[in-house]
């Protein structure tokens, strides 16, 4: 046990739907958390795609310890089987949440963490190394400032560090030179994006759910403006996973999504362009042309969507003792249960503060950001890892050990736009089975 002052604050950083689930845990357990938020208003992430509905109804996108302490100030739980959209979860629990006065008061926004560090001390120190405090610097609206806490729960998500167009896992050439027409993730077609697309010929680059949504959203789009054109480009040619198991899929919303995605892809809907990884962007006449490794060329291109993952920030913690698997990039014990060539998240084994230990003793990556590189991330996992942790900062290794993660074999994590109105729950089995996010 180190012998840091236990008055300080445990930093928590992130104030999204882990990270507020991580201070309603330290205050469960009569810990001060210090939450540092980069947005100006809590669930900033979610408020850029708010209008993605989840898959998941409401029972499954609440935190307990959230909603115990919730409840305890008069909130009501919205309808358990309703479908909210990523807004929603937002303006609904998260939202109230942060307001509540044991939130609220360690709540610091506008306050992007920018190096986590142990003080007087840098990496290569051991002597002594345990018992120095945590030491996070941010930008905030006076200025860098600095805080110290007793142990750091990294909660900085991956939805703002977007993987790049480019096939070989950094940015294409001419990417950063076009950014002004490429949108990142699930932008809004149908609403504040109509402008954007419609009547344009749009490419979309991905085969996840992200980049099913968005194919949907411009086919609807197109039904109502008809010069509007769709390109979908993949990597590579093995649609499964996107496509899904139609009526046997074990998230029947999954299997329609990729129903409808199949039938746009069949009826010539859209043009399809598998195994084309792009490796350079070309702008010509005002239009884009795409090429690929091959020098296959996609041409004529007014605008792009690119869907093709995100990817941790990993700089924050170069002056600490983390150990990150050479791939996924989240920790070596959780690697093997998560790897995508593996496993799909639905066959994730339970984890808690163990798998998600590195040798920096009492800081740790929770939420999307402990899974790396590696997709699929689902909320009620992350609840449970930040239950796990804050049980073992306070010294309960038993409940710390006790992990309770029952997932469904088929349980991919998926979004889909708000337009989509079937009113189906992200898993068929059991409550205990995790959030889509």
């Amino acid at each position: 046990m180190n012998q840091i002052d236990v008055t300080l604050p445990v930093a928590v950083l992130g104030a999204g739907p882990v990270g507020l689930a991580a201070a309603a845990h330290l205050r469960e357990r009569g810990m001060t958390p210090l939450l540092l938020e980069a947005g100006a208003a809590v669930g900033a992430n979610l408020d850029s795609y708010r209008h993605v509905q989840l898959f998941s109804p409401w029972q499954y996108n609440v935190d307990k310890a959230a909603r115990r302490l919730l409840e305890g100030a008069g909130w009501t739980m919205p309808d358990p089987q309703a479908l909210p959209t990523a807004g929603a979860l937002r303006d609904a629990y998260l939202a109230p949440l942060a307001a509540l006065s044991c939130i609220a008061g360690a709540l610091r926004l506008q306050h992007r963490a920018t190096a986590i560090t142990r003080a007087g001390t840098d990496k290569v120190k051991t002597r002594g190394r345990e018992d120095a405090p945590f030491l996070i610097r941010a930008d905030t609206p006076d200025g860098p400032r600095e805080f110290a806490a007793r142990a750091v729960i990294d909660a900085t998500g991956t939805w703002s560090q977007p993987n790049p167009l480019g096939a070989s896992g950094i940015p294409a050439l001419g990417e950063a030179a076009l950014a002004a027409r490429i949108a990142y993730g699930m932008p809004d077609v149908l609403g504040s994006g109509r402008a954007r697309y419609a009547g344009r010929r749009v490419l979309v680059a991905g085969a996840g759910h992200s980049a099913a949504g968005t194919l949907l959203a411009l086919a609807q789009l197109a039904a109502e403006h008809p010069g509007t054109q769709l390109v979908w480009a993949t990597r590579g040619s093995r649609l499964a996973r996107v496509f899904g198991g139609g009526d046997a899929d074990g998230l029947p919303a999954r299997g329609r999504l990729g129903q409808r995605l199949q039938t746009l892809r069949d009826t010539g809907q859209l043009e399809m362009r598998q195994d084309f990884p792009i490796v350079r962007l070309v702008e010509s006449e005002g239009r884009i042309t795409m090429i690929d490794v091959a020098g296959r060329r996609i041409e004529g291109i007014d605008e792009i969507v690119c869907a093709t993952g995100a990817r941790p920030d990993l700089s924050l913690t170069r002056e600490l003792r983390t150990r990150h698997d050479p791939w996924l990039e989240s920790t070596d014990a959780l690697a093997p249960l998560i790897d995508p060539n593996e496993h799909s998240c639905g066959t994730v084994r339970p984890h808690g503060h163990r798998e998600l230990a590195h040798p920096e003793t009492d800081y740790y990556a929770v939420g999307a950001k402990s899974y790396g590189r590696a997709p699929n991330f689902l909320l009620a996992t992350g609840y449970e890892q930040v239950r796990s942790v804050v049980a073992a900062l306070a010294g309960d290794i038993a409940s710390a050990d006790d992990v309770q993660l029952e997932l469904p074999e088929t349980g991919v994590c998926n979004t889909r736009p708000a337009y989509q109105q079937q009113s189906t729950a992200c898993c068929t089995v059991k409550a205990a089975d995790a959030t889509c996010c």
